[in-house]
């Protein structure tokens, strides 16, 4: 089996559309025929679970025991996806790194890949620069994401270069159709699954759009999947 990976959603901003990344990822791995065990660490009911419930488990990483249940098990599988909540960002990879597992990347024993989602104010500058000081010899890849209609301001695409320097990557999600995103979110359902099986042609066809012509590309250029 190839090395665990750990694969991170979040950021320290709410409102950013973590979730929503987080389902399309799971979607993205199934795809490339690897089975995603994931976490929700949105406390009390998580939401990642609404649509993914097969694969999902809510989690509280405040607690040492449900640190042992996510980070002791990550030899068993080969990707791990934790869906962080708004806020814990930072403390969660503060304890990545004081429980050694940042050492571990360094070391060729484990990979970690962080998704960072960033908002459209100029605070989220200062969360990018904070998290890759701590991310240091892991992969870290910032989020554009363009569901709640988020307008980036302008100096945003100014740390594109600092970005890669630190040997990360931009991944950009395009706003899927509102409505389509509404189905699915009635559906309770994956993106995938929707594409396949939802109850509208119309709805259909724009999610499978979105997720495999104009998410997944953004996925396979930065080399998410891990082979």
């Amino acid at each position: 089996m190839a090395k665990p990976h750990l694969v991170v959603v979040g950021a320290d901003k709410g409102g950013v559309g973590k979730t929503f990344v987080s389902r399309a990822t799971l979607d993205y791995f199934t795809a490339q025929g690897i089975t995603a065990r994931a976490f929700d660490t949105q406390q009390p009911d998580g939401n990642l679970v609404r649509f993914h419930a097969g694969q999902t488990e809510v989690v509280d990483l405040s607690s040492s025991d449900d640190q042992i249940k996510v980070f002791d098990s990550l030899p068993k599988h080969d990707v791990t996806l934790i869906d962080i909540q708004a806020g814990l960002m930072t403390p969660t990879l503060v304890l990545l790194s004081d429980i050694g597992f940042l050492d571990m990347v360094k070391e060729g024993k484990l990979d970690i890949s962080v998704l960072h989602v960033i908002g459209s104010t100029v605070q989220s500058l200062n969360e990018i620069a904070g998290t890759a000081k701590i991310l240091e010899g892991s992969r870290h890849f910032i989020v554009k994401n363009h569901t709640n209609d988020a307008a980036f301001f302008t100096g945003i695409n100014g740390v594109d270069a600092e970005i890669m320097k630190s040997g990360s990557a931009l991944i950009d999600i395009p706003k899927m159709d509102e409505r389509a995103t509404e189905y699915v979110e009635a559906a309770a359902t994956s993106f995938s699954d929707y594409a396949k099986n939802g109850d509208s042609i119309v709805m259909k066809g724009k999610v499978s759009k979105w997720l495999f012509k104009q998410v997944f590309p953004q996925f396979d250029a930065v080399k998410l999947h891990i082979r």
